[in-house]
């Protein structure tokens, strides 16, 4: 069945019967003091699926974002999130660089991080875990290295590789891509591609970068007006192009430090 979205704020997507929803909300809605800023939001993630989530500045985006990740409580409505469901990778501006940590010990930050919220932190020792999500960022021979020797590219991955640790289902990341160059947002996007293919692993994106993303997704969470549509790329690209966000254009490339 397709996406169906309706009259005010809503994304839908329903998976076959046979196949459980990973992250399901039902006419949900997130806001501040009381004030929804979005609402009867309807969204069914499952394996496999591979969205962004796009839209002028100051539309919802984070909103929508801190609902799902339970950040922020739904006002109404219902929220379903699965065991062990939900890794969470924030922009890498938001980890101090000089942090004084081994590639291998913030990876592990996950794993502390997930028990302190009372959240699965996966399955073996942590040190295997640590191992196996390393070796999926390829980043194993760095894993002794401080954290702060990493390119910028390196440091996005290993934080990726944090948020696998827990043996996730759905992988959230808050604009993975930006501040690099056109070669390492591309190495990150691959590996994106890699993990949803290979693992099934769900991917939900918040970008600013829908023209890179032209071959990674086939629809797009477009976040405007307090609304939520649920667009094939082609469509949301061209409410990006007529929405005045700048971002809509290809952005200036910037290396790497």
């Amino acid at each position: 069945m397709g996406p169906k979205v309706n009259a005010l704020l809503a994304v839908t997507h329903d998976p076959s019967p046979a196949v459980a929803a990973l992250l399901r909300l039902e006419q949900a809605a997130f806001g501040y003091a009381g004030t929804a800023v979005l609402s009867d939001v309807d969204l069914s993630l499952q394996a496999g699926d591979f969205w962004a989530i796009a839209g002028p500045n100051g539309a919802g985006k984070t909103t929508l974002f801190r609902g799902i990740l339970g950040l922020l409580p739904a006002q109404r409505g219902r929220v379903e999130r699965g065991e062990r469901a939900i890794g969470y990778v924030p922009q890498r501006e938001s980890l101090d660089p000089l942090f004084p940590l081994q590639v291998a010990e913030v990876v592990a930050l996950g794993a502390v991080q997930a028990r302190s919220n009372r959240r699965s932190a996966g399955q073996g020792s942590t040190a295997d875990r640590v191992r196996r999500a390393l070796e999926a960022v390829e980043l194993l021979p760095q894993a002794k290295l401080s954290f702060a020797a990493l390119s910028g590219g390196q440091r996005q991955r290993a934080l990726i590789a944090r948020a696998l640790v827990t043996e996730p289902r759905v992988l959230l990341l808050d604009e993975p891509t930006s501040g690099v160059d056109r070669h390492t947002r591309e190495l990150i996007l691959e590996l994106l591609s890699r993990l949803n293919r290979e693992e099934s692993l769900a991917i939900l994106l918040v970008t600013h970068d829908l023209l890179a993303l032209r071959t990674r997704v086939a629809h797009v969470v477009w976040v405007d007006g307090g609304r939520a549509r649920f667009l094939p790329y082609d469509e949301a690209l061209q409410a990006w192009s007529t929405s005045g966000n700048s971002a809509a254009k290809p952005t200036q490339e910037q290396p790497s430090p």
